[in-house]
């Protein structure tokens, strides 16, 4: 017997998936399809929270976001992880919701598990909203995911005495310095599991390393992009992890990227920001025209 989905009223629920329960987090009730997002590597769903309330202020659609195995309020769900793994639960999540196709916003590599998931399930994605992430570069042989993601690989090994201390770091953080508000300290706290003096990140350590090994190499999940079915959008930030300049993406190295997928600068922001930031109202207005897009477009067929 399959296990039923769980809502607490709050806007916090699971949803069954193989191994134990997802987290899903939810907003607004207003009309329209929900829109499903996807989160980072060591992120998790309050990362779209912003993105919700600027979509609400432009009178919906609801939108949707799990915190992915291994990370979040999903952090003990077991393997195997991987990015397919991430597609059927998001499978589950739509279903769970009664949503038969949608647009789907991701970032970083929530993008391309976004994009994994509309070239395995086209009949379930009707466009995507690609945040900074989805298009793969090229890295020198055996790049691990401790090369890429530096600091936020030594987060995940360590504890943290209370709240404040965790706060305290991220404050530090170059991506955040002088960006602090309300959405990334509910983020940011969302993050923490255990008791004081040991808090520690909610992120599996081998969840994060199977899942950044593909997004560095593996072939299924680089290609995703170029054999998309559906129209997508790719926001680009200027600025990298670090804040550095320039960040991952610049026009040159977008020139590979199939001309089908719509390409945006976010001039202001690192790689961390555009969801924080005063941009989550632009990806809120790319979202919001992407379905008007593919809902014209699918009333005529």
């Amino acid at each position: 017997m399959s296990r039923p989905s769980r809502t607490d009223g709050d806007g916090h629920s699971t949803v069954p998936v193989a191994g134990g329960d997802l987290a899903v987090t939810s907003w607004g009730t207003g009309p329209g399809t929900p829109v499903l997002a996807v989160h980072g590597i060591t992120a998790n769903g309050l990362s779209f929270a912003r993105t919700a309330a600027e979509l609400a202020e432009r009178g919906g659609p609801p939108l949707i976001a799990p915190d992915l195995r291994g990370r979040g309020r999903s952090g003990t769900l077991p393997g195997p992880h991987g990015l397919a793994a991430h597609t059927d639960d998001l499978v589950a999540v739509l279903d769970s919701r009664g949503v038969r196709r949608t647009v789907v916003v991701g970032h970083s590599m929530g993008a391309f598990v976004a994009s994994l998931l509309a070239v395995r399930h086209p009949d379930r994605v009707s466009g995507l909203v690609l945040v900074d992430g989805g298009f793969g570069l090229p890295v020198p042989p055996d790049t691990d995911i401790d090369t890429v993601l530096g600091p936020a690989m030594t987060r995940l090994r360590m504890t943290f005495e209370n709240p404040d201390a965790y706060r305290a770091l991220w404050r530090d953080h170059p991506a955040f310095k002088g960006r602090w508000n309300r959405w990334v300290d509910d983020y940011v706290l969302r993050d923490l599991v255990g008791a004081e003096p040991r808090l520690r990140s909610a992120c599996a350590e081998d969840a994060v390393r199977v899942d950044g090994a593909q997004v560095l190499a593996d072939a299924e999940t680089l290609g995703a992009i170029h054999r998309l079915p559906c129209p997508a959008r790719l926001l680009w930030a200027a600025r990298g992890l670090m804040d550095e300049s320039p960040g991952l993406y610049t026009p040159e190295r977008l020139a590979g990227l199939p001309e089908s997928v719509r390409t945006l600068e976010l001039p202001d922001d690192n790689h961390y920001t555009p969801l924080f930031s005063s941009t989550a109202a632009l990806v809120a207005e790319q979202i919001h025209a992407l379905v008007e897009q593919t809902v014209q477009v699918e009333g005529e067929l």
